[in-house]
């Protein structure tokens, strides 16, 4: 057995620190999203070293990378992260579905209009369970939902940022495709527009990390167009919007169902792109979530709201 010292050591508040550097790789970003000191960092990464007797991570120039003992204590650090999470699903599964809270997390790129009714009705019919509804960064919904902060994620598949999709499970909302907003009439009347057409006036685009900036940049380079030329960013699709109608000559790209739901707004084209440029808008949980009785009735009411009216219809009659 692990003595006091060593137990103190092995907190999850201790794991969850060697985890988020594992992931950063750099001790003053680790530190910044810890919201902690570089030093006190420093400090309890000794601490677990002392007690398993090696080093966990060895430098070369300024980058840090994983010893052989610090991968050892990783892989142990997500089992340890997937029995608690385990054992508090187990837990939750037991509880009442008419009462609890349920943390979903949405990326900040997504049209969330229908959801946020779809909530208004479910909790007309469970007025006992509490919805938390959390706008999250790409790098963030991931992490929570992973660490169990959250119990259902809604974001785009796919996404190369996710290393491994075991123990979780998706459920698909749509299929999202990016238009390009824009204000030539000759790629308006020919109904598409390809990658060089788009890139002809610069753009304003999502910030740097963001999941479709990071799409569309994969897309045109792997067909051999050059990335658009970017003049401002931001991180909001209401904001690129504006931007682009407050401007002369200027494109971006916005998600169709955005582009559905507010229709009204918009005094610019909006063409699809040729190849065409699209993912999936998804709900992600752990794989044992939908056994949980009140997340469960979640999915089961979803369920029954779309088939009343679609995804679709709902956003032309926003």
């Amino acid at each position: 057995m692990l003595d006091e010292d060593a137990r103190r050591v092995f907190s999850s508040k201790a794991l969850n620190y060697f985890d988020e550097l594992s992931k950063n790789m750099s001790y003053t970003k680790t530190a910044q999203s810890l919201g902690i000191t570089q030093p006190a960092l420093t400090q309890q990464i000794k601490k677990i070293e002392k007690v398993v007797g090696a080093p966990l991570f060895y430098s070369v120039g300024k980058k840090i990378y994983l010893t052989d003992a610090g991968s050892i204590l990783l892989d142990a650090t997500h089992q340890i992260f997937h029995v608690i999470n385990t054992v508090t699903d187990q837990i939750q599964q037991k509880s009442s579905e008419s009462s609890g809270t349920i943390n979903i997390g949405i990326i900040a790129a997504v049209e969330s209009k229908v959801i946020e009714d779809f909530i208004v009705e479910f909790n007309r019919i469970n007025p006992n369970v509490e919805i938390d509804l959390i706008l999250l960064k790409r790098n963030e919904i991931w992490d929570q939902i992973q660490n169990n902060k959250i119990d259902i994620a809604v974001m785009y598949l796919p996404d190369n940022t996710i290393k491994s999709w075991k123990s979780y499970k998706s459920k698909k909302i749509i299929n999202d495709t990016i238009m390009l907003v824009h204000n030539n009439e000759k790629i308006f009347k020919k109904g598409k527009a390809t990658y060089k057409e788009a890139i002809e006036n610069p753009w304003v685009s999502y910030l740097r990390g963001y999941y479709f900036t990071d799409l569309m940049t994969e897309k045109f380079k792997n067909s051999l167009v050059d990335v658009p030329k970017v003049v401002a960013r931001f991180s909001s699709p209401y904001q690129l919007l504006k931007f682009v109608q407050d401007s002369d000559g200027v494109n971006t790209g916005l998600p169709a169902s955005f582009c559905i739901a507010n229709e009204s707004n918009f005094t610019f084209y909006r063409t699809p792109l040729e190849p065409a440029i699209s993912s999936d808008l998804t709900f992600v949980y752990h794989e044992d979530k939908d056994k949980i009785p009140r997340i469960k009735q979640f999915f089961t009411e979803w369920d029954a709201f779309l088939s009343k009216k679609s995804y679709i219809d709902r956003l032309k009659s926003l």
